[in-house]
């Protein structure tokens, strides 16, 4: 954590020397001709099949808001590092916004692309803040990640439903892979199974890295007399995680763990991304930064 604090610090302190360059070269006294932009803020991925989660964003980003720039930060250092190996350069939300100033926005609405409030949120929100004390712009604000309300988890709950595949029976079960954290907010992934459970009770939630465990998932389906599940991930993107973690091959993925259990599992490889009921609820929630603006 200490890590991690250290490299945000150094993050802002550049983008601090960063935008006070900005305002030296562009500011002359006056006040600034208004000029709204919209920075989108992922964790990111690397891999390529992820892309397609990604660019289902910026398309519906740019049919709501089709006057508006929009521009692209990664939170994981470890992603953009990988991504510029292969000759892709995908900014810090620190740089991102320095960046902006450099443009002359004057009014930023800071899109999280977080499914919850964690710490890569909550470290979003440190930088935005910072941002908000150096006054390089008129108003910045950061909207909420996917599940930030009772409305959110009303709406993710009817997306999660409409979305299982159409040839699963009702005796099946649905297995959503969340990433899990240490965060207090984990608790959403099992405020969701609970809200989901009341409509379909073999649709499930567990997380790689967190709670629900996949071993209590496993304990309920065989609880439940389950034969057969549907594996999705219920993460923006179908990355590593959902290949690997959730679909691989290797003895501890939830495919093999449940197989083993007796379990026939089918993977559904699909970011919630790729689904427009998803994305509808990051996208409503551009408007409410851009309300103020």
């Amino acid at each position: 954590m200490r890590k991690k604090s250290l490299m945000l610090f150094s993050s802002l302190f550049i983008a601090v020397c960063l935008s006070t360059v900005a305002l030296a070269a562009g500011g002359h006294g006056h006040k600034k001709e208004k000029k709204v932009g919209i920075l989108l803020v992922a964790f990111g991925s690397s891999e390529a099949s992820a892309q397609v989660s990604f660019e289902n964003i910026a398309k519906k980003t740019k049919t709501a808001y089709p006057d508006i720039p929009v521009r692209w930060a990664y939170t994981s250092t470890i992603i953009r590092k990988k991504l510029a190996k292969q000759g892709k350069q995908l900014d810090s939300p620190e740089v991102a916004l320095a960046k902006m100033q450099d443009e002359d926005f004057t009014h930023v609405a800071v899109q999280s692309l977080h499914t919850i409030g964690g710490d890569e949120y909550h470290d979003l929100r440190r930088t935005v803040g910072a941002f908000k004390i150096m006054g390089g712009f008129q108003r910045i604000i950061l909207g909420y990640p996917l599940l930030a309300t009772q409305k959110d988890m009303e709406r993710a709950v009817d997306a999660v439903l409409e979305n299982i595949p159409s040839e699963r029976k009702s005796d099946e079960a649905v297995v959503l892979m969340g990433h899990g954290t240490h965060h207090p907010s984990n608790a959403f992934y099992a405020a969701l199974m609970f809200q989901l459970q009341l409509k379909d009770p073999n649709v499930f939630v567990g997380t790689v890295e967190g709670y629900p465990e996949v071993d209590l998932i496993e304990e309920l389906l065989l609880k439940n007399k389950i034969k057969k599940a549907y594996l999705m991930p219920f993460m923006s993107v179908a990355g590593d995680h959902a290949k690997n973690d959730m679909a691989g091959d290797e003895e501890d993925s939830w495919k093999s763990i449940l197989t083993k259990a007796g379990i026939e599992c089918v993977p559904v490889l699909k970011g919630t991304a790729e689904f427009d009921n998803f994305v509808d609820i990051w996208v409503d929630h551009i408007g409410g930064p851009l309300s103020h603006f």
